[in-house]
C-alpha cells in the first residue's frame, strides 16, 4: 500500500513540473499574458483536481501511518499482556508451592518419623475401574514400590505400583485393586476403604465390612487404622451415605475423598515411618 501511494505522489509531482515546464514554454513564445490566460483557463479545472487528489492522498498515507502504528502498539500490548500472564501463574504456581511445603513442614513436626520425597504429577492414566497416575521421580530419588503417596495435609492420594530409574506410577485410592484397612475417627468402628465401579464414576470411595452396630454419621472423618504399608492416622475421606449390604449382616458407608484428585501438581512420598 506504502508503495502505491508513493507512486501517485510521484506521478502527481510530475504533473506540477510539466505543466511549470509548459507554462515557461508558451509564455515565451506568446507572450506572458496570453499564455497565462490560456494555461489559466485549461489547467485551473486540473489544478483543483490535482489538489483535491492530494488531499485525499496525504489522507490516506496519514491513516496508513496511524494504522501501522495502531497495529504495532497493539501488537506490543499483547505481548506485555501474555507476558504479565506468565509472570501471574508463576507468581500463583510457587505461592501454591509455598503453602504446600509449610503445611508438609507441620506435618513433619507431628510426625517426626516421617520422611518425605516431593515429586511433581506428570501424566495421568484412568478409567472407569482404573486410576493412576506418573511421577516424575523414580529409584534415583529413593522410591519403591509399596511407598503411599499422600497430600501435604496428610491425605492419601495413593500407592506408587510401579516404579523407574526417574519416574513412578501411582495407583490412587479411587482405582478398584487398592484395599485399605481403616476407622471412623469418631467412633472407632473399623472397616476396608476401596474404590469401586458402583462409586468409581462419581469419584466416591466404598467402606466395606462395618459392625452393624456402627454409628455412621455424615462428614465423619475415616482415617487408616495402621499397617506396614500405610501409616496410621492418614486421612481417607468423610462419610457422605451409609447403609446395610446385600447380606444385612454388616453396614457400608460412601465416602467423599478428602483430596481432590482434579488439581493435583505435586505430591509428597512416604518413603520411611515407624508402624505401629
Amino acid at each position: 500500500m506504502k508503495k502505491l501511494l508513493n507512486g501517485r505522489v510521484k506521478l502527481i509531482l510530475l504533473l506540477a513540473v510539466i505543466l511549470s515546464v509548459a507554462t515557461s514554454i508558451i509564455s515565451a513564445l506568446f507572450g506572458v499574458t496570453w499564455a497565462e490566460r490560456a494555461v489559466q483557463s485549461v489547467l485551473s479545472p486540473i489544478r483543483g483536481g490535482v489538489k483535491a487528489i492530494t488531499r485525499q492522498v496525504e489522507r490516506y498515507y496519514d491513516y496508513i501511518f496511524k494504522y501501522e502504528s495502531l497495529e504495532a502498539e497493539n501488537a506490543y500490548l499483547l505481548e506485555r499482556i501474555a507476558q504479565m500472564e506468565d509472570d501471574v501463574r508463576s507468581a500463583d504456581s510457587l505461592q501454591r508451592e509455598n503453602e504446600r511445603l509449610r503445611e508438609l513442614l507441620k506435618l513433619s513436626e507431628e510426625h517426626v518419623d516421617y520422611q518425605f520425597t516431593a515429586a511433581y504429577v506428570i501424566a495421568w492414566d484412568s478409567s472407569n475401574w482404573k486410576s493412576s497416575f506418573t511421577i516424575g521421580k523414580g529409584t534415583n530419588a529413593g522410591l519403591d514400590t509399596g511407598m503411599v503417596v499422600v497430600t501435604e495435609n496428610s491425605q492419601v492420594i495413593g500407592l506408587i505400583t510401579q516404579v523407574g530409574s526417574n519416574w513412578a506410577t501411582v495407583t490412587t485410592i479411587l482405582d478398584t485393586s487398592l484395599e485399605i484397612s481403616a476407622s471412623v475417627a469418631s467412633s472407632g468402628s473399623t472397616g476396608v476403604v476401596q474404590g469401586s465401579y458402583i462409586t468409581g464414576n462419581e469419584g466416591k470411595l466404598r467402606m466395606n465390612y462395618l459392625p452393624n452396630e456402627a454409628v455412621l454419621r455424615n462428614n465423619d472423618q475415616v482415617v487408616t487404622t495402621g499397617s506396614t504399608v500405610y501409616p496410621k492416622g492418614l486421612i481417607l475421606g468423610y462419610i457422605e451415605d451409609a447403609g446395610f449390604d446385600e447380606t444385612g449382616i454388616s453396614k457400608y458407608a460412601v465416602l467423599r475423598p478428602a483430596t481432590s484428585f482434579d488439581n493435583l501438581e505435586q505430591v509428597f512420598v512416604i518413603t520411611q515411618f515407624i508402624s505401629d
